[in-house]
């Protein structure tokens, strides 16, 4: 079994590159979302939820996904959570089962800010995106997905995507075997990557 994490900032094009390589690899591939492991909120106000800071390592519960690809990679399977965007709030009647796979795909913003979770990966991959790029994804998903407005995903990018960005995400760049510029559209890197995923596996 290989556990592979890919991280980069939000709107870099992780889920194209996970997608890629899944598609690419003659495997069974699992993904887990670091999405999905966010901190239960319904005991914080309605309204207070909206200041959640989803962007800080602090918002998840890491002790739960460290133990839950232990769980994995022992043959074990697991129960992922799922989480809401729209309420903030972790079902407590519904999960997802993951049956362990030949290769695990971890994704999220966050995953390489945490040196517990590093020592659980194989390969550990950082896609890259110009931030102009990112910020047009951003603004797209955060009007399409988490119905907020132009003016409040622009001034969500600005005072929490960003910022949280250069604090965390971008200096754990340097954790990263290989960094993929261009995301799911680098074609080159994708064939590198599953290839040594394929040569690893044997």
């Amino acid at each position: 079994m290989l556990i592979i994490g890919i991280a980069g900032g939000s709107g870099s094009g992780k889920t194209t590159v996970v997608k890629a390589i899944v598609n690419s690899l003659n495997k069974k591939v699992a993904v887990i979302s670091q999405d999905a492991y966010y901190k239960d909120s319904s005991h914080i106000p309605v309204e207070e939820r909206k200041n959640i800071n989803f962007d800080h390592p602090d918002a998840l519960d890491w002790d739960l996904l460290c133990k839950q690809l232990s769980d994995l990679r022992e043959g074990k399977t697991i129960q992922q959570p799922v989480y809401s965007y729209l309420t903030c709030t972790r079902s407590k009647t519904e999960t997802i089962p993951v049956e362990p796979a030949e290769v695990i795909i971890v994704e999220g913003i966050l995953i390489f800010s945490v040196a517990k979770l590093r020592k659980l990966m194989d390969i550990k991959i950082f896609v890259d995106a110009e931030p102009d790029d990112r910020l047009m994804r951003i603004i797209y998903r955060d009007i399409l997905e988490r119905g907020r407005s132009m003016d409040t995903a622009f001034e969500h990018y600005c005072d929490t995507v960003k910022p949280m960005h250069l604090q965390f995400i971008e200096p754990s760049k340097r954790y990263a075997d290989i960094i993929i510029p261009e995301g799911g559209h680098n074609k080159v890197a994708i064939d590198v990557i599953s290839n040594t995923i394929e040569k690893a596996l044997k």
